[in-house]
């Protein structure tokens, strides 16, 4: 392990956490030079707002789901197909994000993404089966957004890399929340049209994609080509353990966007406080990927972090599922700390197992494509579940088997060594 003083180590990470999908191209990406400051500012926003957008897709759709089903007469396992799609497009979607930015550029590969996103949101707005569709199509152009733009940020302000981490990340967790609180009202103001509200959350996209076509198409765009390979990493039992720690938590993560306000509207809370109360959960996961990373750089190791973390929140799933209903905001503390904390600490030891910069792209990379398309299988089993028994009480034995596994595989994963993988020139 690195020996440098703490304070100093921890900075470091945090600085890294942003991993580059091009670290391995040449020249490698440099930061731009602003001619102003209004410029920077105008361009860090743009990034922020980009990162509100990758996420109502799912919480929007978790919001109107007793809706839809009533009137669609989708199944319980269709609602979990619909709630698994755009998490199975994440895995699938994510490796194609490099190759794009070293085709067409980064940026107007951002540009895409925003234009296709809103298309996909529009579509979901057109009933069954272009709610399939749309929500394919989001997820797709979510996956390559998810890749491309916290390496835009690592270059583009790098000696404020801190700042932008905490920005970007609460970004990504107010458009949760957003979609998660406000969706349902949304629904109401527009007569109680679900498609409507759905579609709605195309606007937000248009309007970033109008803010973000000039710094797309009016800055010169270098063509790279692939400058290194990382061999050993997919034979590695420590990758795999990061890998599958990843992808146990995001499915825990995508169980609460997916299907936490359904559980609690089941259990007899209203629409509009069954939202409030995700939008709640996800906003303190901000405050948890604030301070967690910090706190688990200082540690020998992450193990008993990881642990602490994975008993928080599963102890708040099962307070949504059997406490009392008037203890619910307690839950939903405690689960956006352990689950914000346990996404933090995921993308923290990416780096702190890696040995070079390189091998932390490729180890994001198989972490990403792995991990999503396991953690699909959360919200699938949530659907499946339900359709069987007709209650979500029992989904509390899928929740205490994953909590066990990420328990399993975040003991692992924590440990404090490197993967066995090499950086080869080529």
């Amino acid at each position: 392990m690195n020996h440098m003083p703490s304070k100093s180590r921890a900075e470091a990470v945090i600085g890294d956490q942003l991993i580059n999908a091009e670290a391995d191209s040449v020249p490698e990406p440099r930061a731009p030079q602003f001619s102003s400051r209004s410029v920077a500012i105008v361009t860090g926003l743009s990034l922020v707002l980009i990162a509100f957008n990758l996420r109502p897709v799912f919480s929007s759709a978790s919001a109107l789901l007793p809706e839809i089903i009533a009137q669609t007469g989708l199944s319980s396992f269709g609602a979990g197909v619909l709630t698994t799609l755009p998490v199975v497009c994440l895995g699938i979607f994510a490796p194609l994000a490099p190759r794009l930015a070293q085709r067409i550029g980064a940026e107007r590969t951002l540009l895409g993404v925003l234009l296709l996103l809103a298309l996909g949101t529009a579509l979901r707005g057109l009933q069954l089966p272009f709610l399939f569709i749309g929500t394919a199509l989001a997820g797709a152009c979510i996956a390559i957004g998810n890749v491309l733009l916290p390496g835009l940020v690592k270059r583009d302000f790098a000696s404020r890399t801190g700042l932008m981490t905490g920005l970007y990340t609460m970004a990504l967790c107010a458009g949760a929340a957003t979609a998660a609180g406000f969706t349902l009202p949304l629904q109401r103001m527009l007569g109680g049209s679900w498609s409507l509200a759905l579609g709605a959350w195309a606007m937000p996209a248009l309007v970033v994609a109008a803010i973000w076509f000039p710094h797309a198409f009016f800055r010169k765009v270098r063509t790279k080509h692939a400058g290194f390979r990382v061999e050993g990493l997919w034979r590695d039992r420590l990758a795999w353990q990061v890998t599958l720690f990843m992808g146990l938590q995001s499915a825990l993560a995508y169980c609460i966007f997916g299907w936490l306000s359904p559980i609690l509207r089941e259990r007899g809370m209203d629409g509009v406080t069954a939202g409030l109360v995700v939008s709640v959960s996800v906003m303190v996961q901000v405050f948890a990927c604030l301070f967690v990373p910090s706190i688990a750089v200082r540690c020998n190791d992450q193990r008993g972090v990881n642990l602490a973390l994975i008993a928080l929140a599963i102890t708040g799933l099962m307070g949504f599922l059997f406490a009392p209903l008037s203890t619910v905001w307690v839950w939903a503390v405690l689960q956006g700390l352990g689950q914000g904390g346990l996404i933090a600490i995921a993308m923290t030891i990416i780096v702190l197992r890696s040995p070079d910069a390189h091998v932390a792209s490729h180890l994001s990379g198989m972490a990403q494509c792995i991990g999503y398309m396991l953690a699909a299988v959360g919200p699938l089993l949530v659907g499946l579940i339900h359709s069987v028994t007709g209650s979500y009480a029992a989904t509390a034995i899928l929740f205490v088997l994953l909590g066990i596994g990420v328990a399993f595989f975040g003991w692992g994963a924590g440990r404090a060594a490197h993967v066995k993988a090499r950086t080869i020139a080529i």
